[in-house]
């Protein structure tokens, strides 16, 4: 390595850590005084930096605020496709059942909000009062549902979804059919998420995924906003029980759904 080479490396490597640090000190004050409240100038006199050294790294208060939900959406993904995979090979003799793998995301997903309420709160919680999220978010924020989506694309791969039409059994009783425009959009989707080579996810299992999905960050949002205290609190067997209900509902549970 050339002397500039080296120079250019030590560079980069001073300003990663800047940048960490910048990141945790914005952290300790998301969990003090809410998003709303941060602040770069406290960021910088925290940190012991003048404001302008500061702005080079984050010219606006919103693309620090855009870094921080990027990191927290990357960890909550990560997060939840590390479980899958963990399940996926803790049996391979046997295989691992798409229940097995979906249960795994969600008590992971949960852990994750339980570890870090704060960051749960600044990209599931009520919106930042004049932040307009960037396109950069998109692709982090699409990590969890895309892996629930896997999770059943595996599925119905291997059989393991009963298919209207390839063998399937009967409507779950109370589950209202999926038609007109809900139906196109379902459609859409599927289309959407469709890969090369992998059986499409149906429509009508994409919306009940949705729905799962939905419900599951809206318990995770209830237990850490202290909705359940007074009930189901410490909620550890009641997420653990509904978990397995939305693994049934999307047709991973002891009787698979199908379309009506």
């Amino acid at each position: 390595m050339t002397p500039s080479n080296a120079a250019v490396t030590a560079r980069e490597r001073a300003r990663a850590e800047l940048t960490r640090e910048i990141k945790e000190e914005a952290r300790r004050q998301l969990a003090a005084v809410g998003a709303d409240g941060l602040s770069l100038r406290a960021v910088a006199r925290e940190l012991g930096m003048v404001s302008s050294a500061l702005y080079r790294y984050y010219p606006s208060k919103d693309d620090l605020l855009t870094a921080l939900i990027i990191d927290a959406y990357n960890a909550i993904g990560e997060s939840a496709e590390t479980a899958i995979a963990s399940a996926s090979g803790s049996q391979p003799a046997s295989g691992t059942s798409g229940r097995d793998r979906w249960l795994a995301a969600c008590h992971a997903i949960r852990a994750w909000a339980l570890a870090h309420p704060q960051e749960y709160a600044l990209i599931y919680g009520s919106p930042v009062p004049g932040y307009r999220a960037p396109e950069a978010t998109i692709g982090p924020a699409a990590r969890v549902p895309l892996a629930f989506v896997a999770v059943l694309r595996d599925a119905v791969a291997s059989g393991e979804l009963a298919i209207p039409g390839a063998g399937g059994v009967g409507p779950v009783s109370g589950l209202l059919p999926v038609d007109g425009p809900l139906a196109d959009q379902a459609a859409t989707l599927s289309a959407v998420l469709a890969l090369e080579g992998a059986p499409a996810v149906p429509g009508y299992l994409l919306v009940r995924a949705v729905i799962a999905w939905t419900q599951l960050f809206g318990m995770i949002s209830f237990e850490l906003f202290g909705q359940f205290v007074g009930s189901f609190d410490p909620a550890d067997a009641f997420f653990g029980h509904a978990a397995a209900q939305l693994a049934a509902l999307v047709g991973l549970g002891s009787e698979a759904p199908s379309r009506r």
